[in-house]
């Protein structure tokens, strides 16, 4: 047969035929999270991993709400906070006191500029 392909349908980097063991599994534990709809996310770790290193909360990544590890207390919904304007952060950062001395600061140099400064007596 002319331009057969010798090893078609056999694996890349596979063994000989009938291999059964692919190596040894390492010991693993389950550690299961739920988020605040009740949706289950199941993660494995290493058997030898101490209790420390295994995260108390992850991302669900079907919602990506935070979940935990207390199936009836899981975390709350996160709280969106409104998107605040420039003029929100400066009111935050002034007092109204202040706000009216830059304001009287700000219109005596544009008066200033353009010629029509009132003196003030």
């Amino acid at each position: 047969m002319a331009g057969s392909n010798a090893i078609r349908g056999a694996r890349v980097g596979s063994g000989p035929m009938g291999e059964k063991d692919h190596g040894a599994r390492a010991d693993r534990i389950q550690i299961s999270y739920w988020d605040a709809l009740g949706n289950e996310t199941v993660r494995y770790f290493a058997a030898d991993v101490s209790p420390e290193e295994i995260p108390e909360q992850i991302d669900c990544p079907s919602t990506g709400l935070p979940a935990g590890r207390d199936r009836e207390n899981p975390p709350l919904l996160p709280k969106n906070e409104p998107y605040k304007t420039h003029l929100a952060y400066v009111k935050e950062r002034r007092t109204p006191e202040e706000a009216e001395e830059l304001l009287e600061a700000a219109l005596q140099k544009l008066r200033a500029r353009r010629g029509s400064a009132k003196v003030s007596a």
